[in-house]
């Protein structure tokens, strides 16, 4: 197993801390393309420009297939060469006239290299005077570009052209984009980008080179594979329900003048928060094909963001008082309102559907645990959304899936999710278990492994071990039956079982994120949890038990390969964190690491399903250990718990 980027081992070492370091999730691709840190500029980043690289972030078509991206980098390479000679002939121009030199000497843009013909850039208007050029003289490399036949002449051996260099200088350029929201200016970005002509000299034979004078070689020259580390992935993978995403940067969302705060709050702190399993595998797809399209055309939906982001700025701003609970309120009504009259009307099933899971889903990011306020429940509002899926008919659409290369329905991929686990919470059968049966005997997918993190395999089969617990409770099989059909269950676990030294840390040495490897170290988690949950359905089996507690021993040794703090991946855990927690004892090396990855969250420990989970947790403990220490014996169910105290939580 790699340690941690962070790990002592690797801090010590000054060559480690210069080169390895955490990259962004958010930089744009051509950066991450060629391993370098991004600056994240607005429209462009620095690197970028600089460069004369198309900057792209939304995730290129490109970047989902290995050969494409090998093709990029080769084409990206052969910018940077041209940069570079382009700048080199900058200095072969005589002494002349005072006249700045034109921009097209300094940065070609990525555009330049698209066309048979070589594109310049406009002179600067503000640039100062510099003597030593003639802006009017032909440029020797756009001669050579328009006849290939010519030999180019060698600049850098020639002594003709090296005394005369041009004096360089520098160009600030200043970018201002305004968002608008119904015509009222919002949001405004300033960036400045500098655009320069200084070239360091050239290093006499007789002196040593700087390691940071050798990395454009080491980036063209290099005839190593830059991306053995990185994974393909299906990027275009769910059928969403509003289409491909729009050209256009802008949010047309409508909300009145007083709703305009919490909007801002929500696409800017909430939104991230909601699916970032997604958004490792699919940088942007949340925002720009789930969640921007939803707000702009569906009312109900808006409504439900807009009372989502109200909870979450009362629980992160600590904000008390009846205007912050009335802009709760309000908009949990008008959500509601929206819903009776659309399904009243029965229409538009699908915007129904998306906002009726959206209000079911998006609770479990915010909100803290003794959060007082009314409202549906979870389940009640689910039980809506079962009958619209099959209105819909998606559990249909999922199976036609089995044979055909068709995309799942994203909606319904989310649904699958509640539904699985969920189930889990009620002590029922998931309401689609007969889907997830055939799709698991055709060995298909449902999307549940790219949009949440655990492979499709093993959330079919916590479905089947869910039906199981649901039979247990209603008394509806005998003890030899329950335990043939755990053994039976316990073996399909054993046919998902991957190599131990296939579970790594999920970050390349370069501090990028691998999808596919997260993927893997999630899925082994949500396994033991799935192997702890059916051991659970055994017979007269307590939690001191030491089959149970080795099940959980090595549940707790397996978090190690998972990310954790603010920018990890708990909070897409806390199922299997709630079903191997409950079967924690006191003594166990679980409620050691556990405490310690809550203090890694810091305040986010205390918010959404983590933080109700959490709180459960301390209940469960509390009177388990209380029962151990009087010697009664009796093992105390989380769901009893929940019961007890009234809550009514979806702990996914």
């Amino acid at each position: 197993m790699v340690a941690p980027k962070d790990s002592p081992a690797k801090a010590s070492s000054p060559k480690a801390t210069s080169k390895m370091h955490r990259r962004s999730r958010s930089g744009c691709f051509t950066c991450r393309l060629r391993r370098k840190k991004c600056d994240e500029g607005k429209n462009q980043c620095k690197a970028c420009k600089h460069l004369g690289l198309k900057c792209e972030y939304k995730r290129p078509m490109w970047w989902s297939n290995n050969e494409q991206r090998k093709q990029q980098k080769e084409t990206i390479k052969n910018i940077i060469k041209r940069t570079k000679l382009s700048e080199k002939t900058t200095q072969i121009g005589k002494a002349h006239a005072e006249t700045p030199p034109g921009l097209s000497h300094s940065l070609p843009t990525s555009a330049t290299y698209s066309e048979a013909t070589v594109r310049t850039r406009a002179p600067s208007v503000e640039s100062q005077p510099s003597p030593g050029y003639d802006l009017n003289q032909p440029l020797l490399h756009d001669y050579y570009d328009f006849h290939p036949h010519i030999a180019s002449p060698s600049y850098d051996t020639d002594a003709h052209y090296q005394p005369f260099p041009p004096t360089p200088y520098e160009v600030d350029i200043k970018t201002e984009r305004q968002m608008y929201v119904n015509d009222i200016p919002t949001r405004h970005d300033s960036t400045i980008s500098t655009f320069s002509t200084y070239q360091p000299p050239p290093a006499h034979p007789n002196l040593h080179s700087f390691p940071e004078d050798e990395w454009i070689n080491q980036d063209i020259y290099n005839t190593g594979d830059m991306f053995s580390n990185e994974e393909g992935l299906d990027f275009d993978f769910f059928d969403f329900s509003h289409g491909a995403p729009q050209a256009s940067q802008q949010a047309l969302i409508q909300v009145e003048d007083c709703d305009r705060p919490l909007l801002d709050h929500f696409i800017d702190n909430v939104l991230r928060l909601i699916f970032p399993i997604l958004e490792v595998n699919q940088h942007g797809s949340a925002r720009s094909e789930v969640i921007i399209p939803a707000l702009e055309s569906n009312k109900c939906y808006l409504h439900c963001c807009l009372s989502i982001s109200a909870i979450h700025l009362r629980s992160t701003r600590g904000l008390q008082g009846t205007e912050i609970d009335n802009d709760i309120l309000r908009h949990r009504f008008a959500t509601i309102a929206e819903l009776c009259e659309a399904l009243k009307l029965d229409a538009n099933h699908l915007q129904i559907l998306e906002a009726t899971l959206g209000m079911i889903f998006f609770q479990c990011s915010v909100g803290r645990p003794d959060d007082a306020l009314r409202d549906i429940s979870w389940h009640q509002h689910f039980q809506a959304a079962i009958s619209l899926v099959r209105k819909l008919e998606l559990p249909h659409a999922m199976v036609n899936d089995n044979n055909a290369r068709v995309h799942p329905p994203f909606n319904m991929t989310l649904a699958s999710w509640i539904d699985i686990l969920g189930a889990t919470m009620l002590g029922r059968s998931p309401e689609f278990a007969d889907t997830y049966r055939e799709k698991n005997q055709s060995g298909s997918s449902s999307g549940l492994c790219e949009l949440m993190g655990c492979e499709d395999s093993m959330m079919y089969l916590i479905s089947e071990i869910a039906c199981l617990d649901a039979l247990k409770v209603s008394n509806g099989i005998n003890d030899m039956q329950l335990c043939q059909l755990i053994g039976s269950l316990g073996t399909s676990l054993d046919t998902t079982e991957v190599p131990p030294d296939s579970l790594t840390w999920p970050y390349s040495s370069t501090g990028a994120i691998r999808p596919r490897q997260l993927s893997r170290n999630m899925t082994s988690i949500f396994r033991l949890a799935a192997r702890i949950y059916l051991c659970s359905l055994v017979p007269n089996k307590t939690k001191d038990d030491s089959t149970m507690q080795s099940l959980v021993d090595r549940f707790t040794g397996s978090l190690q390969i998972i990310p954790h703090g603010p920018d990890g991946f708990d909070r897409s855990i806390v199922w299997p964190l709630l079903i191997a927690g409950s079967q924690s004892t006191a003594n166990s090396i679980f409620r050691q690491a556990f405490a310690g990855r809550i203090a890694s969250l810091g305040e986010h420990a205390e918010l959404g399903s983590f933080g109700r989970m959490v709180r459960l947790l301390e209940e469960v403990w509390h009177q388990s250990d209380e029962a151990m220490r009087t010697g009664s014996g009796q093992n105390v169910h989380w769901r009893d718990v929940m019961q007890q105290k009234g809550w009514d939580f979806l702990l996914i």
